[in-house]
């Protein structure tokens, strides 16, 4: 109590000016319309840290998908293969930063069955090399491990061998495209290739289009003294930039590198950008209910305007009549954005079980995983998405309260008493 005595007397009337008053009815409904816009504006906060914590979910989860089957860096050579690629990995795992190489080839090639073809892209592997580098592999050995020298068995995406209508068993004929002419025609290299085993990556770029060999087959099929190249874990995966930058100036010879935010360059360019836009769009939302505070001033000015005569005459100056009423719009945005802010963090921490509680209670699949490859609603809560959207939802509601209050400091006593 001590401490709201010291406080301006500006500060002290405008929080009394929020609270319904004992004169009239009009002071409870101006008090009735500061409630409505607080949670309004409440509800528009917290509306926008669940969506964007829900994005970001989303996002780490697809990202997470993604380098289960991506290396964080790779590494190529100039001339097509590495002859030497355990010297080029020792030399690699020098920097402390990389974790893990592991060597591969790749081509792009058709997969036949029957009358069924469809485009693939073809992963030579070294499945124990693989397990270090790759989440997938590791995760799933018992399939990749049958990945062995000579067997010409393949690993198939589950959405690659639904199309080909094959199954663990089977066999399906790879074609690939032949650089060198046969009696003066190109022809594609045919090989008949054993289904060992089924993955499914989450992600359907990877699980209708990849199919995994053995390395050493891999390199017979494309007729290559050695990999492709080499495929690096780093401790943090989102230094690999700046890593795949170091290597590519301290390892010797022509090397390529490539780390996993270029080779999915445009997708993350576009959910950046889609956060942005669902920013801008709940934001408006926001604003909207900030800008309430406009019409709760107002009315608040036109209901005090006998007050603020008394204030001025007992020589209240304009400036402070201003500060009272911003202190009101301020203290209803505040309160507003507090609300929302707490609101939002918390349904933002708790929504996979809310949501799963609530497919459990009305029997239904809020996200269908043939659809969507996930089947739980994910959330990642950053504090910096927090922060933003507090600061921008107490600077609207403070940009709300400055055209009622300049009107406020404009009221003329005289006038304001004649009929009083």
């Amino acid at each position: 109590m001590g401490m709201i005595k010291d406080l301006p007397f500006e500060w002290r009337i405008g929080a009394r000016y929020t609270r319904a008053g004992k004169r009239s009815g009009r002071n409870s409904f101006v008090s009735f319309i500061s409630l409505v816009s607080m949670a309004g504006i409440a509800l528009g906060v917290a509306s926008l840290i669940v969506v964007l914590s829900v994005m970001n979910g989303f996002k780490q989860e697809v990202t997470d998908r993604m380098l289960a089957v991506l290396s964080h860096i790779e590494l190529y050579d100039a001339s097509g293969s590495l002859s030497d690629w355990h010297g080029m990995a020792a030399a690699t795992l020098r920097n402390p930063e990389v974790k893990a190489a592991a060597p591969f080839v790749e081509t792009s090639g058709l997969l036949l069955n029957n009358d069924t073809l469809r485009p693939t892209l073809v992963r030579g592997i070294s499945p124990a090399d693989e397990a270090t580098v790759s989440d997938l592999v590791a995760h799933d050995m018992r399939h990749f491990a049958a990945l062995t020298p000579g067997s010409y068995n393949a690993v198939l995406g589950r959405e690659l061998a639904r199309a080909l209508h094959v199954k663990v068993g089977d066999h399906v004929m790879l074609a690939l495209g032949n650089a060198q002419p046969t009696g003066g025609v190109y022809q594609p290299r045919m090989r008949a290739l054993t289904v060992s085993g089924i993955f499914s990556a989450g992600d359907n770029t990877f699980d209708a289009g990849l199919a995994y060999i053995n390395l050493q087959d891999g390199e017979t099929l494309l007729q290559l003294p050695g990999p492709s190249g080499l495929r690096l874990r780093v401790a943090d995966l989102y230094r690999a930039p700046q890593v795949a930058r170091a290597l590519q100036a301290s390892l010797p010879g022509d090397v390529l590198l490539r780390d996993w935010t270029t080779r999915n360059s445009t997708w993350f360019a576009a959910v950046q950008s889609q956060k942005h836009m669902m920013f801008i769009i709940l934001g408006m939302i926001v604003a909207v209910a900030a800008f309430n505070v406009v019409s709760t001033l107002v009315m608040s000015v036109t209901d005090k305007q006998a007050d603020i005569a008394i204030l001025r005459t007992l020589g209240a100056s304009p400036g402070a009549i201003v500060r009272i009423f911003m202190v009101q719009g301020a203290l209803v945005g505040l309160a507003g954005t507090a609300i929302g802010v707490g609101a939002g963090v918390l349904l933002a921490l708790n929504l996979p079980a809310m949501a799963a509680a609530v497919e459990h209670l009305l029997g239904i699949q809020l996200l269908d995983p043939s659809i969507y490859f996930i089947s739980a609603v994910p959330s990642d809560l950053h504090w910096d998405d927090v922060l933003q959207i507090g600061v921008v939802a107490a600077a609207l509601a403070f940009l709300a309260t400055l055209y009622p209050s300049w009107w406020a400091a404009r009221v003329k006593p005289a006038e304001a008493l004649r009929y009083e």
